[in-house]
């Protein structure tokens, strides 16, 4: 499958030129985003909860809403996945279908397995060709339509991308991929596994609505500024902290592009394939102490600021040459929605005493999803 990382889009373009869009976008998110979309899609989920008893599963919540979000915000079209009683678009039923059965191919015995599944046109392999198919056709639709209406006074990432490379479809349609894949699974992803910690940790909430409420202008603001998101030094460390315990992409693998020595003396032969475990990492004493299976925020401040940690040691986002282009839009992102959600909500899960178990996936997904009870608080965002 041609799913690609930002980090691969230096193909045809510098990577710098990426890094600087996407920097630009990151501030139109941080700012227009909260006070536009974000109580949009939050009034949205408003409506889906009829009581207070109302039990929904979180995870598909975030998941639709990162959808719309990256389509809209890419593209410049929202497919309205986000209310729960609507169906989910093909778009991205084909996209999970493909993502699944993707990291179903890396957890064989044998590539041979799924090579022959694919010759013969069987099985999962003939599956994830009909989901691509689907992908790509409604990739292609889209790039079309762009290319109708005119592309050169939009403001979306697609809409600048096609300035630049405007005759490329399969290149503009990888992109379209990518900025799904890397947009809203590892978002969803990390959002959920974000909210379960802090359903288990209340004294962590309790902490970031202390913050919230310093830096927001009034009790009832309902979304902060990108300045704002900024100074939100105790809410970067909690998100920080939970994609330690609960990284979005749980294992990744490179392959060496010649011969290599690591650290250790171990040989590494030119196109081994080397694999990495970020959520074993993140779980390891000799790294990050005793206290390492504890979601302390307070591990990434220093006199109440944050500060991150060498990318190696915390490879969430990948390190060196290889890290995310897009982290610092993901990160304001989440900030965005979180300050927005538990200022409104108090957001509990169901049978939080269990540990979550996983299914396979490019991205960390919760077998059965996260089920919680949204409780409106009282004093907030009440219309005048």
């Amino acid at each position: 499958m041609y799913l690609l990382s930002f980090f691969s889009l230096g193909k045809k373009m510098q990577d710098k030129e990426i890094r600087n869009r996407l920097q630009e976008s990151e501030r139109k998110l941080g700012s227009s985003m909260p006070f536009d979309e974000a109580k949009e899609r939050v009034t949205q989920l408003e409506k889906e909860v009829t009581s207070l008893d109302s039990v929904m599963d979180l995870q598909d919540i975030l998941r639709r809403f990162s959808f719309d979000n990256i389509c809209k915000f890419s593209f410049g079209v929202d497919p309205g996945c986000l209310q729960p009683s609507l169906p989910v678009s093909p778009f991205a039923a084909a996209f999970d279908t493909a993502s699944k059965l993707s990291a179903e191919r890396a957890m064989t015995s044998s590539p041979i397995t799924w090579k022959i599944k694919r010759l013969l046109n069987i099985g999962s392999e003939k599956k994830l060709k009909q989901a691509i198919k689907i992908i790509n056709n409604l990739a292609e639709e889209l790039i079309n339509k762009r290319r109708k209406i005119g592309f050169s006074t939009r403001k979306d990432l697609l809409s600048r991308f096609m300035s630049s490379v405007e005759n490329d479809n399969k290149y503009l349609r990888d992109i379209i991929v990518s900025f799904l894949l890397a947009g809203r699974d590892t978002v969803a992803a990390a959002l959920t596994g974000f909210f379960f910690l802090l359903s288990k940790n209340p004294s962590v909430e309790v902490l970031i609505r202390e913050e919230l409420d310093r830096i927001l202008d009034n009790p009832v603001q309902e979304c902060a500024s990108f300045e704002q998101l900024q100074r939100m030094h105790y809410l970067t460390a909690a998100i920080y902290e939970s994609m330690r315990l609960f990284p979005p992409v749980q294992f990744d693998s490179k392959f060496a592009q010649e011969d290599d020595v690591l650290p250790d003396g171990t040989f590494v032969p030119m196109g081994t394939r080397v694999t990495y475990h970020p959520y074993a990492m993140g779980r390891m004493e000799r790294v990050w102490g005793s206290d390492c299976l504890k979601f302390k925020p307070e591990r990434w401040l220093h006199d109440g600021v944050f500060v991150p940690e060498d990318p190696f040691k915390y490879p969430v986002f990948q390190a060196g040459v290889r890290i995310c282009l897009g982290k610092e839009l993901a990160v304001v992102e989440m900030k965005s929605l979180v300050a927005t959600l538990i200022r409104q909500f108090d957001i509990r899960v169901v049978g939080s005493d269990t540990e979550p178990r996983f299914a396979p996936g490019l991205t960390a997904t919760m077998r059965g999803g996260l089920s919680v009870r949204v409780y409106e608080r009282s004093g907030r965002w009440n219309d005048p």
